[in-house]
């Protein structure tokens, strides 16, 4: 046993580090026999388990999160570079009884440290769940939560999205088109003659430098623009802002918001027109309303009319919103002029079409009992919380 103590001796003198042993050299420069070899191997082992084991259970104590709990199973467990991995490498050097004790022993180790890190991973898994839920959560305890405020929907929007549902679901388009617009499509292709007063420059917003481009005054353009796009038969509605060159008050406003629709088809007649607009009245005011169509000029339909519905505040008896008559005015229709479908591209002789054109401000001043025109763009928050 002398080679054998002398060569401890010089292995560990001043060296708390053991480092994996490498069999095939020292023991054969200091000429020790096989058993010596053998069993100074498996003593280092075990000396070196020992450590590793020492080691795993100081570090694990610091882990404090995830970060650090991967780079300690990195260290110790990974399969190319962990430590204990490393050493169970080395099984193959010892003898098979020295091999079957020793790989029990490092078994044992390696479950231990094992679950050691296991119940660690959880304490972290816990606590982070913890500090989520104290930051996240919601105490439900508390009788009321200060409620933030969020942004909704304007009235105008509102019933736009109501009438589009309605139309939709009757196949009808929904299109848009630009606002400034060509004198063509904005009065000529609609029938509107040159002697027209809404061609003068009191009612028309015209473009300075470019005199036929004019901010549009319905959204009718797009009547004959979708006709000469889509053809027939063909059935749309065009939402949008227009604009009038007037003087604003309570009732009117030099921007406001149409919603203008048509349809086209084989022996369409005036019958389809009422047809939908007691649909829209009904959908609108209540199945109980009721539409009144009174005779009235327009150069893009013949023959038009004005249209009115019962009022739905006092069901036709008389208030101060229908000024004591029972019925409200809310749109303007007629049988589309063959003039304006022969713009559109539209064989006269095979289709006709109807033509409508409600005022969405209206619609919502009436729905809400809105009496003044100018809150609806007024941005007043007082106002619009209120929808």
């Amino acid at each position: 046993m002398g080679d054998f103590s002398r060569f401890l001796g010089s292995r560990f003198r001043g060296n708390d580090n053991v480092v994996v042993w490498v069999p095939d050299r020292a023991p054969q420069r200091r000429g020790l026999s096989g058993m010596t070899r053998r069993l100074l191997v498996s003593y280092i082992m075990k000396e070196q388990l020992e450590k590793i084991k020492k080691d795993f259970l100081k570090a694990v104590v610091d882990v404090k999160d995830v970060l650090q709990l991967e780079e300690l199973e990195q260290r110790f467990f990974s399969r190319r570079s962990g430590e204990l991995t490393q050493i169970m490498k080395n099984l193959k050097e010892l003898s098979g009884e020295a091999r079957q004790e020793f790989g029990k022993l490092a078994n044992e180790v390696k479950h231990e440290l094992e679950e050691v890190f296991a119940k660690k991973r959880q304490e972290i898994g816990d606590k982070e769940i913890g500090d989520i839920l104290n930051k996240e959560g919601i105490d439900v305890t508390q009788p009321k939560l200060p409620a933030k405020e969020r942004g909704h929907l304007h009235p105008n929007t509102l019933v736009q999205n109501y009438l589009e549902d309605l139309f939709t679901s009757m196949g009808f388009m929904v299109l848009d088109g630009p606002e400034l617009e060509s004198e063509y499509y904005n009065f000529e292709a609609l029938n509107i003659p040159a002697t027209h007063p809404a061609r003068d420059m009191q009612d028309t917003f015209f473009i300075k430098n470019h005199p036929n481009w004019v901010m549009r005054t319905h959204t009718s353009p797009m009547h004959v623009r979708a006709m000469q796009k889509y053809g027939a038969p063909l059935r749309a509605i065009v939402p949008g802002r227009v604009f009038r060159n007037e003087a604003t008050d309570a009732r009117h406003e030099h921007t406001i918001q149409q919603l203008e629709g048509f349809a086209i088809d084989k022996d369409i007649n005036f019958s389809h027109l009422k047809g939908v607009l007691e649909a829209v009245a009904k959908h609108l005011y209540g199945d109980k309303t009721e539409v009144r169509l009174r005779p009235k000029f327009y150069p893009f339909v013949e023959p038009g009319v004005n249209g009115e519905v019962t009022c739905f505040l006092c069901a036709g008896k008389g208030c101060r919103v229908c000024k004591q008559s029972g019925w409200l005015e809310i749109f303007g229709a007629g049988m589309i002029h063959p003039n304006v479908l022969k713009e559109g591209g539209i064989d006269t002789n095979q289709y006709q079409g109807f033509a409508f054109g409600f005022g969405l401000d209206r619609l919502v001043m009436l729905k809400y009992g809105i009496d003044e025109i100018r809150v609806l763009k007024s941005g007043d928050l007082r106002f619009l919380r209120q929808f």
